[in-house]
């Protein structure tokens, strides 16, 4: 579920951002921002905030 929300969240700031610019929509770009934010969930989730809270 993780990279699904990461894909969905990717896309819309990449639209967005894109449109804003004026520029096409880059789906490639979409995917790599996708990756960066599922790894961040992952290292928030898994490491620093389990780490907290024990």
């Amino acid at each position: 579920m993780t990279i699904i929300w990461a894909v969905l969240i990717g896309s819309v700031i990449s639209y967005v951002l894109s449109s804003m610019a004026g520029d096409a929509f880059p789906l490639m770009d979409t995917l790599v921002l996708s990756a960066i934010i599922a790894i961040a969930i992952f290292v928030l989730g898994d490491g620093i905030l389990k780490a907290k809270s024990e």
